[in-house]
């Protein structure tokens, strides 16, 4: 499964570039043969655009266009797996015309899921699920109860690629794998800058494949 885990917005001015994420997403182990290259399921259905600006051990720094997502407010649960799903459920009955428009909005990926962990390993984690807008409904994405709208400028995100499902276990250990391989870079000290400005979310988990899917996750 394709999936993107990114880490806090945050501000680089070393390059005078703003860098919202840092990002892991899933599609097999990273390696300069596949640096730039996309998940199978976005040559079905619209993705983000991005350009690879920088490959390194582990990781790949990716500079994407604005993105538009329609968003769940924060759920609290102890699985990021099941607020996901709760998530999903959520915005898929809203792309189906569960919106004040009545209006049905074709599928796309990925569904996001950012993250700000609990204290302890038994506590609730909040979970803000997301879906991307589809370029012909971003200028006015239909509104809808429970759900908002947020408009990203052009990002640059750090990117660590694994492949299979996603799971609770799965996700801390690359997210911890994708904030090693960076460390002692300027994309590090970046995200520092901005856990320090009171960024609250940690990283997130972008998903590319339908629950069912079990080929080229």
């Amino acid at each position: 499964m394709a999936a993107i885990t990114c880490i806090s917005k945050l501000s680089l001015l070393l390059i005078l570039l703003s860098v919202s994420s840092l990002c892991v997403v899933r599609s097999g182990s990273l390696t300069l043969k596949n640096a730039g290259s996309i998940p199978p399921t976005c040559k079905r259905i619209e993705c983000p655009s991005y350009d690879v600006i920088q490959v390194g051990n582990g990781y790949e720094i990716r500079r994407y266009n604005s993105t538009v997502w329609i968003s769940n407010s924060p759920i609290q649960d102890i699985s990021l797996v099941e607020a996901t799903r709760t998530g999903f459920l959520r915005l898929f009955n809203y792309i189906q015309g569960k919106n004040d428009y009545s209006q049905k909005i074709e599928m796309t990926a990925p569904v996001l899921s950012e993250v700000s962990p609990s204290d302890g390993p038994f506590c609730e984690s909040s979970f803000v699920v997301s879906f991307f807008v589809p370029k012909v409904n971003q200028a006015n994405p239909p509104p809808a109860k429970g759900l908002h709208v947020q408009r990203w400028k052009p990002v640059n995100v750090a990117v660590r690629q694994f492949g299979g499902f996603v799971s609770d276990a799965s996700v801390g250990e690359e997210a911890a794998a994708l904030k090693a391989s960076i460390a002692g870079t300027k994309w590090a000290a970046a995200i520092e800058k901005s856990h320090r400005a009171g960024h609250a979310s940690v990283y997130s988990v972008a998903q590319y494949n339908a629950p069912f899917e079990y080929d080229n996750r």
